[in-house]
């Protein structure tokens, strides 16, 4: 048996084992919670009302049902562009009619992430003009969305394609470690938009001004004086233009950090219970979970980039997913877009671990917040937001284990009331 058949083989068994394990944990979701939905969790009566409940309920199975249909469709595409011979297609028509080059591996990248772009535009649409809008959590307009795609077209030509162009340039230039540079200059993007972000790029989408509520700007800075941290300014975001759903968030690196308020979320709570989220987002970097998450994702980037060094010099790699490398010319872009359409398939079984990683963190920080401010602010802060953002109490206990980066609502107001 040839490299390249085992190579296919290993894919397929990768592909259809992630689909049976996604279908099989939707569905025991979509059971679970349909079958708790006539009852509030005992818990939560007096907190949560019947009908917000079921509202969660009925808002939890919509979205899983949506992405069964995004998890098979999303197959369907990545078979199409790889062993059906799509992305093999693209590039030997942009062959024919550029020529091998730089330009052409560019115009690769650009015709795929336009394509797929395309493709999955149905999904996104329907998410918010029909599920977000069915439950009353969308406040977009189409014109506003037209505006928001128009933008994020403008930035991954102003900031994707000289990326690209650099990566690309490194993979022929940098000799057998271009891997090793190309690792370098992602870890340096990623930090300098911790930066450039939260100045120059979020205020193009939305709406920042500074708190200019007192006593709550007091409130959060003797919090933040209390805790030993300082930021640039406490900002307000315009978030119910898009969506009604509320949070809170640190932002930017260094000088450039800042504390950020969706207005939805100023809407919600009083004064105590923004203080104790503040809190728990304080506690993240009191444990540095904020610095370890950054550490882990760029030793993961650094494996990954050294294995795609590795695959980009195999013949088989391209045949084993349905493409045929240029004779010739670079084969750069393609080992790119192959690489990044495969091993999410792989990593995906890593889900599990990550999301008990970051679990974990959660309830570090609640500890925090609890240490820092009154735990029951944080705990009727929670039920607000699990009701008004259609939060489900009643996850499928193996699908929370598998997929939430949070803890279900149970667990972390039993570890709150502990």
């Amino acid at each position: 048996m040839s490299e390249t058949s085992i190579f296919t083989g290993i894919v397929a068994a990768a592909i259809v084992l992630q689909v049976l394990v996604k279908t099989w944990l939707a569905q025991r979701q979509v059971r679970h919670v349909g079958a708790h939905r006539g009852e509030v969790p005992e818990a939560f009566r007096g907190a949560v009302s019947l009908q917000a409940h079921q509202r969660a309920a009925d808002y939890t199975r919509a979205k899983s049902r949506l992405g069964s249909l995004e998890l098979l469709y999303g197959t369907l595409m990545l078979l199409a562009w790889t062993l059906g011979g799509g992305l093999h297609l693209v590039n030997e028509m942009l062959l024919a009619v550029m020529g091998p080059g730089m330009l052409q591996q560019l115009a690769l990248l650009g015709v795929f992430a336009g394509l797929s772009a395309l493709l999955d535009l149905p999904f996104s649409l329907y998410q918010t003009f029909v599920i977000e809008q069915r439950f009353g959590f969308n406040r977009m307009t189409v014109s506003l969305w037209l505006g928001d795609a128009l933008k994020g077209l403008f930035l991954s030509v102003l900031i994707g394609l000289p990326l690209a162009a650099l990566m690309l340039w490194l993979m022929g230039a940098a000799g057998q470690a271009w891997w090793l540079w190309a690792w370098a200059v992602w870890t340096g993007f990623s930090l300098l938009l911790l930066v450039i972000y939260p100045m120059f790029i979020a205020p193009l989408f939305n709406k920042f001004k500074p708190l200019d509520d007192e006593v709550l700007k007091s409130r959060v800075t003797a919090l933040m004086q209390r805790c030993g941290f300082s930021a640039q300014g406490f900002y307000v975001m315009d978030g119910s233009r898009r969506s009604a759903h509320a949070n809170a968030y640190f932002t930017g690196f260094g000088a450039a950090k800042r504390v950020v308020f969706y207005d939805t979320l100023l809407s919600k709570l009083n004064a105590a219970e923004v203080d104790a989220v503040l809190a728990h987002e304080l506690g993240h970097f009191r444990h540095k979970h904020i610095v370890k998450r950054m550490v882990t994702m760029f030793l993961m980037s650094l494996g990954g980039f050294a294995l795609l060094g590795w695959l980009a010099a195999q013949t088989w790699f391209y045949t084993g997913l349905g493409v045929q490398p240029t004779l010739g010319g670079p084969n750069d872009a393609l080992a790119l877009l192959l690489f990044m359409l495969v091993v999410p398939v792989f990593t995906f079984f890593l889900s599990p671990v990550m999301a008990a990683s970051s679990r974990k963190h959660e309830f570090e920080a609640d500890r925090y917040a609890m240490d820092q401010t009154d735990g029951r602010d944080l705990t009727s802060a929670l039920l607000k937001l699990y009701e008004d953002n259609a939060s489900t109490l009643t996850p499928d206990p193996l699908f929370a284990r598998f997929y939430y980066s949070h803890p279900p609502a149970s667990e972390r107001l039993a570890h709150l009331a502990g």
